[in-house]
């Protein structure tokens, strides 16, 4: 793994989670969610890549808990062909499987324990998500 900073997408119909990392401290944190309408915004997309010059792109890849395929599935793959086209940078996919269910229990915790203060808004799951599965990505590669 190249040091540096990198960037991951939580691909959902509605939104798509976003959050940045370090390999140097292996942590991530949630940036701000991107709409998807027709398709992703694009031009959010190309901000962030801009903002923070990552070497490398991680998409999570969404599969059912046995592992096969669900319909949003395709359309993440498809998402990190177009990411990896955009920007030419290196792409990576990983497995989140229960990524978004363990971003529903950090919030959850935060919010009962005072950490958070106020209401999980639409994006903060999406977010949460994106840390996880970097995080995660990060801790595979050593």
């Amino acid at each position: 793994m190249s040091g540096g900073t990198y960037l991951a997408f939580d691909y959902g119909s509605k939104r798509i989670g976003t959050a940045v990392g370090d390999s140097l401290t292996q942590t991530a944190r949630p940036l701000a969610a991107i709409a998807v309408h027709a398709q992703p915004d694009w031009a959010a997309v190309n901000k962030l890549i801009h903002e923070w010059r990552p070497v490398a792109l991680i998409v999570g890849l969404p599969l059912d808990e046995d592992g096969s395929e669900q319909a949003i599935t395709e359309p993440a793959r498809r998402f990190a062909r177009s990411l990896q086209q955009r920007s030419g940078l290196q792409v990576h996919l990983i497995d989140e499987r229960y990524s978004s269910r363990a971003a529903d229990y950090e919030l959850r915790d935060a919010r009962s324990s005072g950490r958070m203060n106020r209401r999980v808004r639409k994006g903060d799951r999406d977010g949460q998500a994106a840390r996880i599965v970097l995080e995660q990505w990060l801790a595979e590669q050593g």
